[in-house]
């Protein structure tokens, strides 16, 4: 298969999920390596095909953005606590988008996240733990921003007082 044959098919392959694709999983599929796999996605990026990553895999950029109430939150907090975060805001009804830190150099830095249950928030914790990936918000001292998505202001509500429960909020 030659290369514009395979990011053609790997576009189709990521329309056609609604969940995350990882590139070990796209390389075992077009029998490729997972390194020219991310060469493809970025290529693909440049052509202008909105993919992100997730820490799950590849994901194109659909209706997820549009299909919820968006709401932006501070917080602050030690590595100890940011599971709490994660579930706090999960178990009451939403989903963590992104991180957003303020680098002094490079200006604000996203991560995007897609966390809406405690299983994408333990394989969130798996990832950095087994990758010694460290979070963005050390970069910032532990402040940082998320994106949440969810039904309805009632939730996001419910969401901002188990975040003030847990210490985590920043106001």
């Amino acid at each position: 298969m030659i290369s514009e044959e395979r990011r053609k098919n790997i576009e189709k392959t990521l329309r056609n999920n609604t969940e995350p694709v990882s590139a070990n999983a796209l390389a075992r599929q077009f029998s490729v390596s997972r390194q020219v796999i991310v060469g493809d996605i970025a290529l693909m990026r440049a052509a202008g095909v909105k993919i992100s990553a997730t820490p799950r895999g590849y994901v194109i950029n659909s209706d997820f953005e549009k299909t919820e109430n968006t709401y932006t939150v501070a917080c602050c907090h030690d590595d100890k606590n940011m599971i709490m975060e994660l579930y706090a805001v999960v178990d009451n009804g939403g989903t963590v988008a992104d991180v957003t830190v303020e680098h002094p150099v490079y200006g604000q830095i996203t991560g995007e996240l897609r966390i809406s249950s405690r299983y994408d928030a333990d394989l969130f914790m798996d990832k950095i733990k087994n990758n010694a990936a460290q979070p963005l918000m050390h970069l910032t001292g532990g402040i940082h921003l998320h994106t949440i998505r969810c039904a309805d202001d009632q939730t996001f509500v419910r969401i901002r007082e188990a975040l003030k429960k847990e210490n985590i909020i920043c106001e």
